[in-house]
């Protein structure tokens, strides 16, 4: 089952600092699934300036459960990035070759 994954960084002052503490970590996390296929395609959402306040992702998993343990373990979640998630079920229509 696919879900598009929209979450939103906080928007207090030390947010940016959040991000940057455990980005590293997040996208060490997140190779395993790529090359697994349960992440999709995943990346940042920029405000008007370009700078990071959130991150999109499509993951296949077995269900939603699966799907809210990964989650949860995200470091972007356990560091405090993400402060609002929302989940939809989704389905991919077409990918690209690349």
């Amino acid at each position: 089952m696919q879900f598009l994954v929209i979450a939103k960084d906080g928007t207090d002052a030390e947010a940016p600092a959040r991000r940057q503490a455990v980005r590293e970590q997040h996208l060490a996390g997140a190779r395993p699934h790529v090359e697994q296929g349960v992440i999709i395609i995943g990346g940042a959402i920029l405000d008007d300036e370009g700078r990071m306040i959130g991150s999109t992702l499509v993951y296949e998993v077995p269900d939603r459960a699966t799907l809210d343990a990964v989650i949860a373990a995200d470091p972007y979640v356990t560091g405090g990035v993400w402060r609002d998630i929302e989940i939809r079920p989704f389905r991919v229509a077409v990918r690209s070759k690349t």
